[in-house]
């Protein structure tokens, strides 16, 4: 097994990318590749060898099937929080994108900005570092990233990053500041993005989000997701 630059951990065939959770030190995350073989417990009990050897005390996992699930349980991982997992078929109609604020490329000057709404809107288990947003923008071959400028002040009042693979599309971030919220913000950036996969000729739209989050889940089923039958997890495991 290696752990090159790209923080790819391997062994045989298998991989997985590896690297600190949001910045912490101290607890990493772990996640399969998708065009690598399902990971086997064999190879995880070895990244977490790695890991421990890197100083890290905990690890998780990104938001995994059932399927993918698997080797990681057989490796002594455990859930650390159960996700919904919502899905859009977007050949059926789609709502117009509403009118509101404008929305723009944030340039690096403005990911600070995109940075402070994602730490008010969110958890801190949950919260971007800037390592993590470059991560959700670079998750798929192709992205999507908008901000919502406010004209008041010129500040960035919400962001969305969406991407698509082939066919599929995947919401993999959206924002608002809670003070700019109930204005139309996020269902204008979240219809902005699935009006571009559809464009694309993407077929479905994904979305995972926590269980507790009851204003992203009521936007989300506004605008046509319905619960997929089959949720995800996180799962986490403790390095001695």
């Amino acid at each position: 097994m290696s752990a090159p630059s790209t923080d790819v951990l391997r062994w045989g065939r298998e991989r997985a990318r590896a690297g600190s959770w949001r910045g912490d030190r101290s607890i990493a995350f772990l996640s399969p590749l998708p065009e690598a073989p399902l990971p086997s417990a064999e190879f995880l009990r070895r990244c977490l060898d790695t890991l421990a050897q890197r100083g890290f005390t905990r690890v998780v996992t990104g938001a995994l099937s059932p399927i993918e699930q698997t080797g990681f349980l057989a490796a002594g991982f455990g859930v650390e929080e159960h996700l919904h997992l919502l899905g859009l078929d977007l050949r059926a109609a789609l709502d117009p994108v509403p009118p509101g604020l404008r929305l723009v490329r944030p340039m690096h000057r403005r990911r600070a900005q995109v940075l402070r709404v994602d730490g008010a809107a969110f958890p801190p288990f949950w919260r971007f570092d800037g390592p993590g947003l470059a991560e959700a923008i670079a998750a798929t071959p192709h992205t999507r990233f908008r901000a919502a400028i406010d004209p008041a002040d010129g500040q960035v009042a919400g962001y969305a990053i969406c991407g698509r693979a082939g066919r599929r599309g995947f919401v993999q971030r959206l924002a608002v500041d809670p003070s700019r919220q109930r204005h139309g913000t996020g269902r204008r950036l979240l219809l902005d993005g699935l009006h571009w996969m559809r464009r694309h000729g993407v077929d479905k739209a994904v979305v995972n989000t926590q269980m507790g989050n009851h204003a992203a889940l009521t936007l989300y089923r506004a605008t046509g997701f319905t619960d997929e039958p089959v949720g995800l997890s996180v799962l986490s495991a403790g390095l001695s």
